[in-house]
């Protein structure tokens, strides 16, 4: 699928609470008030006034009140970018900056926690790191300190098996179109989706 159909896919609340709650939030979803899901503009201007566009940004309240920032990078070659995580440590970086900027802070000027998500949706699978430490060569502990750390969480939509999916979820019948080979296959997920 185009990256512009990822993109109007994902600018739907419903795609992104699916995602969460189905896949990247699994397990502490139910923390989340998705009433208060809302879409920011994903582009970012760094220090030097260089623009960055992300594919998507959102950001919804846990229950008890504080924002979680959901970063969204769908990313939809079918080679992989084997720094991605250093792709995603410059967006979650520039999107602080823009938060420290505008004054959108906790109420003791901190910074909400970010969750980078990378859809993937290529032949191969993924095999580049998911998190910068992993791209950097090996430093002793007076050092290691000292290095910056972020995870992504990655959903390689052709690793994902039917049986392990949830089920009523958008997310899991847009897997089912991406990996359908026949158009009976196509059929049967048409016939899945959610109400």
């Amino acid at each position: 699928m185009q990256d512009a159909a990822y993109k109007n896919l994902f600018s739907h609340p419903r795609m992104v609470e699916d995602l969460l709650r189905g896949f990247a939030a699994e397990g502490w979803s139910d923390a989340l008030d998705f009433t208060t899901l809302e879409k920011l503009p994903a582009e970012f201007v760094s220090e030097d006034l260089r623009r960055r566009q992300g594919d998507g940004l959102w950001r919804v309240r846990f229950r008890d009140a504080a924002w979680l920032h959901v970063l969204v990078l769908l990313e939809f070659q079918s080679t992989i970018d084997p720094y991605m995580a250093v792709r995603m440590l410059v967006y979650a970086g520039l999107l602080y900056q823009d938060l420290i900027r505008r004054g959108e802070l906790g109420p003791d000027g901190e910074l909400p926690p970010v969750l980078p998500i990378v859809l993937y949706n290529g032949r191969s699978r993924w095999n580049a790191a998911d998190e910068v430490a992993k791209l950097m060569a090996p430093v002793g502990e007076p050092l290691a300190r000292y290095q910056p750390t972020l995870r992504y969480f990655l959903l390689d939509e052709g690793a994902c098996q039917d049986d392990d999916l949830p089920r009523g979820n958008l997310v899991t019948a847009l897997i089912g179109f991406e990996n359908s080979r026949s158009p009976e296959a196509l059929g049967r997920m048409a016939s899945a989706l959610p109400e």
